[in-house]
Protein backbone atom coordinates (compact mmCIF):
# COMPACT_ATOMS: atom_id res chain seq x y z
CA UNK A 1 0.00 0.00 0.00
CA UNK A 2 2.85 2.40 0.79
CA UNK A 3 4.31 1.92 -2.70
CA UNK A 4 0.93 2.63 -4.32
CA UNK A 5 0.41 5.77 -2.23
CA UNK A 6 3.87 7.04 -3.15
CA UNK A 7 3.22 6.47 -6.85
CA UNK A 8 -0.17 8.21 -6.69
CA UNK A 9 1.38 11.18 -4.91
CA UNK A 10 4.15 11.44 -7.51
CA UNK A 11 1.61 11.28 -10.34
CA UNK A 12 -0.44 14.11 -8.82
CA UNK A 13 2.68 16.22 -8.47
CA UNK A 14 3.57 15.74 -12.15
CA UNK A 15 0.06 16.78 -13.34
CA UNK A 16 0.04 13.70 -15.56
CA UNK A 17 -3.28 11.93 -16.21
CA UNK A 18 -3.88 8.58 -14.60
CA UNK A 19 -3.72 5.49 -16.80
CA UNK A 20 -5.69 2.35 -16.08
CA UNK A 21 -3.86 -0.94 -15.63
CA UNK A 22 -4.73 -1.99 -19.18
CA UNK A 23 -3.49 1.31 -20.60
CA UNK A 24 -0.19 1.12 -18.73
CA UNK A 25 0.44 -2.46 -19.82
CA UNK A 26 -0.59 -1.73 -23.42
CA UNK A 27 1.72 1.30 -23.60
CA UNK A 28 4.58 -0.69 -22.09
CA UNK A 29 4.24 -3.51 -24.59
CA UNK A 30 3.87 -1.24 -27.62
CA UNK A 31 6.88 0.91 -26.72
CA UNK A 32 8.96 -2.14 -25.85
CA UNK A 33 8.16 -3.70 -29.23
CA UNK A 34 9.35 -0.55 -31.00
CA UNK A 35 12.53 -0.41 -28.89
CA UNK A 36 13.51 -4.04 -29.40
CA UNK A 37 12.60 -3.97 -33.10
CA UNK A 38 14.74 -0.90 -33.68
CA UNK A 39 17.64 -2.34 -31.74
CA UNK A 40 17.48 -5.45 -33.93
CA UNK A 41 17.27 -3.30 -37.07
CA UNK A 42 20.39 -1.43 -35.97
CA UNK A 43 22.14 -4.76 -35.41
CA UNK A 44 21.16 -6.04 -38.84
CA UNK A 45 22.27 -2.81 -40.48
CA UNK A 46 25.69 -3.26 -38.88
CA UNK A 47 25.82 -6.78 -40.31
CA UNK A 48 25.14 -5.48 -43.82
CA UNK A 49 21.68 -7.07 -44.03
CA UNK A 50 19.97 -3.69 -44.32
CA UNK A 51 21.22 -1.26 -46.95
CA UNK A 52 20.63 2.39 -47.75
CA UNK A 53 19.37 4.67 -45.01
CA UNK A 54 17.96 3.54 -41.68
CA UNK A 55 16.57 6.02 -39.15
CA UNK A 56 15.80 4.54 -35.72
CA UNK A 57 13.03 5.67 -33.36
CA UNK A 58 14.78 4.69 -30.13
CA UNK A 59 13.88 7.19 -27.39
CA UNK A 60 10.81 8.60 -29.14
CA UNK A 61 8.48 5.63 -28.56
CA UNK A 62 6.01 7.48 -26.31
CA UNK A 63 4.98 9.88 -29.06
CA UNK A 64 3.43 7.54 -31.61
CA UNK A 65 2.22 5.16 -28.89
CA UNK A 66 0.27 7.81 -26.97
CA UNK A 67 -1.17 9.41 -30.09
CA UNK A 68 -2.29 6.10 -31.58
CA UNK A 69 -3.92 5.15 -28.27
CA UNK A 70 -5.97 8.36 -28.47
CA UNK A 71 -6.98 7.84 -32.11
CA UNK A 72 -9.38 5.54 -33.94
CA UNK A 73 -6.80 3.00 -35.05
CA UNK A 74 -7.53 1.67 -38.51
CA UNK A 75 -9.82 4.62 -39.29
CA UNK A 76 -7.78 7.76 -38.65
CA UNK A 77 -5.02 8.16 -41.24
CA UNK A 78 -1.37 8.45 -40.23
CA UNK A 79 1.56 9.67 -42.29
CA UNK A 80 5.15 10.43 -41.30
CA UNK A 81 8.68 10.98 -42.59
CA UNK A 82 11.57 8.56 -42.81
CA UNK A 83 11.75 7.62 -39.08
CA UNK A 84 8.75 5.40 -39.58
CA UNK A 85 9.21 1.84 -38.28
CA UNK A 86 7.64 2.56 -34.89
CA UNK A 87 4.58 4.14 -36.46
CA UNK A 88 3.91 0.99 -38.46
CA UNK A 89 4.31 -1.33 -35.50
CA UNK A 90 1.80 0.49 -33.28
CA UNK A 91 -0.68 0.51 -36.16
CA UNK A 92 -0.53 -3.30 -36.16
CA UNK A 93 1.38 -3.77 -39.38
CA UNK A 94 3.08 -7.17 -39.49
CA UNK A 95 6.59 -6.94 -37.95
CA UNK A 96 7.74 -9.66 -40.39
CA UNK A 97 6.70 -7.51 -43.36
CA UNK A 98 8.27 -4.37 -41.89
CA UNK A 99 11.60 -6.08 -41.29
CA UNK A 100 11.48 -7.80 -44.68
CA UNK A 101 11.10 -4.41 -46.34
CA UNK A 102 14.16 -3.19 -44.47
CA UNK A 103 16.17 -6.07 -45.94
CA UNK A 104 14.68 -5.64 -49.43
CA UNK A 105 12.75 -8.92 -49.60
CA UNK A 106 9.64 -9.78 -51.59
CA UNK A 107 7.56 -10.25 -48.45
CA UNK A 108 8.17 -6.61 -47.43
CA UNK A 109 5.37 -4.09 -47.25
CA UNK A 110 6.53 -2.50 -50.51
CA UNK A 111 7.66 -5.82 -52.02
CA UNK A 112 11.26 -5.02 -51.11
CA UNK A 113 11.36 -1.95 -53.36
CA UNK A 114 10.93 0.83 -50.81
CA UNK A 115 13.26 0.03 -47.96
CA UNK A 116 13.32 1.78 -44.61
CA UNK A 117 11.87 5.10 -45.72
CA UNK A 118 9.09 4.08 -48.10
CA UNK A 119 6.59 1.69 -46.60
CA UNK A 120 2.83 2.05 -46.38
CA UNK A 121 -0.42 0.14 -45.91
CA UNK A 122 -3.68 1.61 -47.16
CA UNK A 123 -5.45 -1.27 -45.41
CA UNK A 124 -4.21 0.04 -42.05
CA UNK A 125 -4.59 3.71 -43.10
CA UNK A 126 -0.84 4.27 -42.91
CA UNK A 127 0.47 6.36 -45.80
CA UNK A 128 4.25 6.19 -45.32
CA UNK A 129 7.24 6.51 -44.74
CA UNK A 130 8.27 9.52 -46.92
CA UNK A 131 11.94 10.23 -47.61
CA UNK A 132 11.78 13.88 -48.67
CA UNK A 133 11.97 16.24 -45.69
CA UNK A 134 8.55 17.78 -45.06
CA UNK A 135 6.89 16.14 -48.09
CA UNK A 136 4.45 14.25 -45.89
CA UNK A 137 2.88 17.46 -44.57
CA UNK A 138 1.00 18.45 -47.76
CA UNK A 139 0.17 14.77 -48.28
CA UNK A 140 -1.28 14.55 -44.78
CA UNK A 141 -3.23 17.73 -45.43
CA UNK A 142 -4.56 16.09 -48.59
CA UNK A 143 -5.71 13.09 -46.56
CA UNK A 144 -7.65 15.48 -44.32
CA UNK A 145 -9.15 17.19 -47.38
CA UNK A 146 -10.27 13.79 -48.71
CA UNK A 147 -11.88 12.94 -45.37
CA UNK A 148 -13.84 16.19 -45.31
CA UNK A 149 -14.80 15.95 -48.98
CA UNK A 150 -16.15 12.43 -48.47
CA UNK A 151 -17.92 13.29 -45.23
CA UNK A 152 -15.86 10.82 -43.20
CA UNK A 153 -15.54 11.11 -39.43
CA UNK A 154 -11.77 10.67 -39.55
CA UNK A 155 -8.68 12.71 -38.75
CA UNK A 156 -5.29 12.88 -40.48
CA UNK A 157 -2.41 12.49 -38.02
CA UNK A 158 0.53 14.10 -39.78
CA UNK A 159 3.98 13.72 -38.18
CA UNK A 160 7.11 15.69 -39.00
CA UNK A 161 10.29 16.73 -37.22
CA UNK A 162 11.80 19.95 -35.95
CA UNK A 163 14.02 20.11 -39.04
CA UNK A 164 11.04 19.84 -41.38
CA UNK A 165 9.26 22.58 -39.41
CA UNK A 166 11.28 25.18 -41.35
CA UNK A 167 10.19 23.88 -44.77
CA UNK A 168 8.03 26.16 -46.91
CA UNK A 169 5.44 23.55 -47.87
CA UNK A 170 4.60 23.12 -44.18
CA UNK A 171 3.22 26.67 -44.04
CA UNK A 172 1.38 26.35 -47.33
CA UNK A 173 -0.29 23.30 -45.78
CA UNK A 174 -1.12 25.19 -42.58
CA UNK A 175 -2.80 27.92 -44.62
CA UNK A 176 -4.90 25.50 -46.64
CA UNK A 177 -5.84 23.40 -43.60
CA UNK A 178 -7.09 26.42 -41.68
CA UNK A 179 -8.75 28.04 -44.68
CA UNK A 180 -10.86 24.93 -45.25
CA UNK A 181 -11.06 23.78 -41.60
CA UNK A 182 -9.54 20.42 -42.42
CA UNK A 183 -9.48 17.61 -39.81
CA UNK A 184 -5.71 17.32 -39.39
CA UNK A 185 -3.45 17.18 -36.33
CA UNK A 186 0.13 18.22 -37.09
CA UNK A 187 2.52 16.42 -34.75
CA UNK A 188 6.01 17.93 -34.59
CA UNK A 189 8.41 15.36 -33.15
CA UNK A 190 10.99 17.78 -31.79
CA UNK A 191 14.01 15.60 -30.97
CA UNK A 192 16.13 18.76 -30.70
CA UNK A 193 18.76 18.13 -33.38
CA UNK A 194 17.10 17.57 -36.79
CA UNK A 195 19.92 16.06 -38.90
CA UNK A 196 22.59 17.27 -36.48
CA UNK A 197 22.04 20.99 -35.89
CA UNK A 198 20.41 21.96 -32.60
CA UNK A 199 17.06 23.72 -32.84
CA UNK A 200 18.49 26.85 -31.19
CA UNK A 201 21.01 27.24 -34.03
CA UNK A 202 18.51 26.59 -36.81
CA UNK A 203 15.29 28.34 -35.80
CA UNK A 204 14.58 31.97 -34.91
CA UNK A 205 11.60 30.88 -32.81
CA UNK A 206 12.05 27.61 -30.94
CA UNK A 207 8.52 27.14 -29.61
CA UNK A 208 7.34 25.16 -32.62
CA UNK A 209 3.83 24.73 -31.21
CA UNK A 210 3.25 28.42 -32.00
CA UNK A 211 4.22 28.15 -35.67
CA UNK A 212 0.56 28.11 -36.72
CA UNK A 213 -0.55 31.24 -34.84
CA UNK A 214 -0.45 33.53 -37.88
CA UNK A 215 -2.93 31.15 -39.52
CA UNK A 216 -5.11 30.92 -36.42
CA UNK A 217 -4.08 27.33 -35.66
CA UNK A 218 -3.87 26.51 -31.93
CA UNK A 219 -0.94 24.53 -30.63
CA UNK A 220 0.74 23.29 -27.49
CA UNK A 221 4.02 21.84 -26.29
CA UNK A 222 3.84 18.37 -24.76
CA UNK A 223 6.23 16.22 -22.75
CA UNK A 224 6.86 13.64 -25.46
CA UNK A 225 8.78 11.36 -23.10
CA UNK A 226 5.68 10.66 -20.97
CA UNK A 227 3.10 8.55 -22.81
CA UNK A 228 0.32 9.76 -20.51
CA UNK A 229 0.93 13.41 -21.37
CA UNK A 230 1.05 12.51 -25.08
CA UNK A 231 -2.23 10.62 -24.81
CA UNK A 232 -4.02 13.44 -22.99
CA UNK A 233 -2.87 16.13 -25.43
CA UNK A 234 -3.69 13.91 -28.42
CA UNK A 235 -7.23 13.40 -27.15
CA UNK A 236 -7.74 17.18 -27.05
CA UNK A 237 -6.19 17.77 -30.46
CA UNK A 238 -8.00 14.92 -32.21
CA UNK A 239 -11.35 15.95 -30.76
CA UNK A 240 -10.72 19.54 -31.92
CA UNK A 241 -10.03 18.37 -35.48
CA UNK A 242 -12.78 15.75 -35.57
CA UNK A 243 -15.44 18.17 -34.35
CA UNK A 244 -14.94 20.46 -37.35
CA UNK A 245 -12.80 23.13 -35.70
CA UNK A 246 -9.90 22.60 -38.10
CA UNK A 247 -6.20 21.85 -37.63
CA UNK A 248 -4.26 21.61 -34.37
CA UNK A 249 -0.51 21.51 -33.70
CA UNK A 250 1.15 19.32 -31.08
CA UNK A 251 4.86 19.85 -30.49
CA UNK A 252 6.19 16.71 -28.85
CA UNK A 253 9.36 17.42 -26.88
CA UNK A 254 11.22 14.16 -27.32
CA UNK A 255 14.74 12.82 -27.79
CA UNK A 256 16.44 10.27 -30.00
CA UNK A 257 19.21 8.25 -28.39
CA UNK A 258 20.96 7.27 -31.63
CA UNK A 259 22.29 9.46 -34.41
CA UNK A 260 20.04 10.92 -37.09
CA UNK A 261 20.66 7.82 -39.18
CA UNK A 262 22.97 4.83 -38.85
CA UNK A 263 25.81 6.78 -40.51
CA UNK A 264 25.62 9.61 -37.95
CA UNK A 265 28.09 9.38 -35.01
CA UNK A 266 26.18 12.21 -33.26
CA UNK A 267 29.29 14.10 -32.15
CA UNK A 268 27.30 17.32 -31.91
CA UNK A 269 26.09 16.39 -28.42
CA UNK A 270 27.79 15.00 -25.32
CA UNK A 271 27.57 11.43 -24.09
CA UNK A 272 26.53 12.81 -20.69
CA UNK A 273 23.47 14.44 -22.27
CA UNK A 274 22.32 11.18 -23.82
CA UNK A 275 23.04 9.22 -20.62
CA UNK A 276 21.06 11.71 -18.53
CA UNK A 277 18.03 11.41 -20.82
CA UNK A 278 18.22 7.62 -20.76
CA UNK A 279 18.59 7.51 -16.98
CA UNK A 280 16.06 10.15 -15.98
CA UNK A 281 13.51 10.42 -18.80
CA UNK A 282 13.33 7.11 -20.64
CA UNK A 283 9.70 6.64 -21.72
CA UNK A 284 9.66 2.86 -21.25
CA UNK A 285 11.35 2.84 -17.85
CA UNK A 286 8.86 5.44 -16.59
CA UNK A 287 6.00 3.07 -17.42
CA UNK A 288 7.83 0.01 -16.07
CA UNK A 289 8.38 1.77 -12.75
CA UNK A 290 4.73 2.85 -12.44
CA UNK A 291 3.42 -0.61 -13.29
CA UNK A 292 5.48 -2.22 -10.51
CA UNK A 293 4.81 0.52 -7.94
CA UNK A 294 1.07 0.43 -8.55
CA UNK A 295 0.99 -3.37 -8.36
CA UNK A 296 -0.31 -3.76 -11.92
CA UNK A 297 2.31 -6.43 -12.67
CA UNK A 298 5.37 -7.93 -11.03
CA UNK A 299 8.91 -7.77 -12.39
CA UNK A 300 8.56 -11.42 -13.40
CA UNK A 301 5.37 -10.69 -15.35
CA UNK A 302 7.07 -7.80 -17.14
CA UNK A 303 9.92 -10.13 -18.01
CA UNK A 304 7.38 -12.43 -19.67
CA UNK A 305 6.14 -9.53 -21.79
CA UNK A 306 9.75 -8.78 -22.71
CA UNK A 307 10.24 -12.44 -23.65
CA UNK A 308 7.17 -12.37 -25.91
CA UNK A 309 8.33 -9.15 -27.58
CA UNK A 310 11.82 -10.53 -28.20
CA UNK A 311 10.27 -13.63 -29.78
CA UNK A 312 8.27 -11.44 -32.19
CA UNK A 313 11.38 -9.49 -33.15
CA UNK A 314 13.51 -12.63 -33.56
CA UNK A 315 10.83 -14.17 -35.79
CA UNK A 316 10.72 -10.99 -37.90
CA UNK A 317 14.50 -10.96 -38.29
CA UNK A 318 14.55 -14.63 -39.27
CA UNK A 319 11.83 -14.09 -41.86
CA UNK A 320 13.62 -11.03 -43.25
CA UNK A 321 16.82 -12.98 -43.83
CA UNK A 322 15.20 -16.13 -45.29
CA UNK A 323 12.59 -14.51 -47.54
CA UNK A 324 13.66 -14.33 -51.22
CA UNK A 325 14.58 -11.08 -52.90
CA UNK A 326 11.96 -9.71 -55.33
CA UNK A 327 12.00 -11.00 -58.88
CA UNK A 328 13.54 -8.68 -61.47
CA UNK A 329 10.11 -8.32 -63.09
CA UNK A 330 9.03 -6.26 -60.06
CA UNK A 331 11.01 -3.38 -61.56
CA UNK A 332 8.06 -2.84 -63.91
CA UNK A 333 5.22 -3.09 -61.40
CA UNK A 334 3.60 -0.29 -59.36
CA UNK A 335 4.93 2.32 -61.76
CA UNK A 336 1.59 3.52 -63.14
CA UNK A 337 -1.94 3.40 -61.72
CA UNK A 338 -4.10 0.94 -63.64
CA UNK A 339 -7.53 2.33 -64.51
Amino acid sequence: MARKATATKARAKSNAPEFTKDQELHAFREMLLIRRFEEKAGQMYGMGLIGGFCHLYIGQEAVVTGITMASKKGEDAQITGYRDHGHMLVMDLDPDAVMAELTGRQGGLSKGKGGSMHMFSTEHRFYGGNGIVGAQVPLGTGLAFAAKYRGEDTVSLTYFGDGAANQGQVYESFNMAKLWSLPVVYIIENNKYAMGTSLERAAATTDLSQRGLSFGIPGEQVDGMDVRMVFEAAQRAIEHARSGKGPYILEMLTYRYRGHSMSDPAKYRSKDEVTTMRTERDPIEQVRKRIVELGYASEDELKEIEKDVRAIVTKAADFATRDPEPDASELWTDVLVEQ
